[in-house]
């Protein structure tokens, strides 16, 4: 089991930054991925952010504004959100995930809302 604490959404204008964290507890030693992913209203969950050692892969909408950092003695996550945009409002949510042999395990966050006002 892996516990996880999100913080630093809010209310933000469009141009501002804000910057996410999530702090994983438990089993952490089994995570492999840690990732952000977002939901607006109406619309499907979706994955904004991914970071693996030191690969990270971005969705193509946030690429060059959002930065995904993680601190592995921590066991904490990052999403430094820049040039926020009225489309990035939405509840964003922390995963871990990991793989043994072919099932895939995910953990997730309560949600954190962000709201940026134009």
């Amino acid at each position: 089991q892996v516990q996880l604490v999100e913080s630093g959404g809010g209310l933000v204008q469009a141009g501002g930054s804000l910057r996410l964290s999530c702090a994983a507890s438990g089993n952490i030693f089994s995570i492999n991925t840690m990732g952000w992913y977002r939901q607006a209203p109406g619309k499907q969950r979706e994955l904004v952010a991914a970071i693996s050692g030191y690969h990270t892969n971005y969705a193509d909408s946030v690429e060059g504004r959002f930065t995904i950092s993680r601190d592995n003695a921590k066991a904490t996550v990052y999403l430094q959100m820049n040039s926020l945009k009225p489309e990035d409002t939405a509840v964003y949510y922390c995963n871990v995930n990991w793989f043994v042999l072919r099932s895939r395990y995910d953990y997730w966050g309560q949600g954190t809302q962000v709201t940026v006002s134009s």
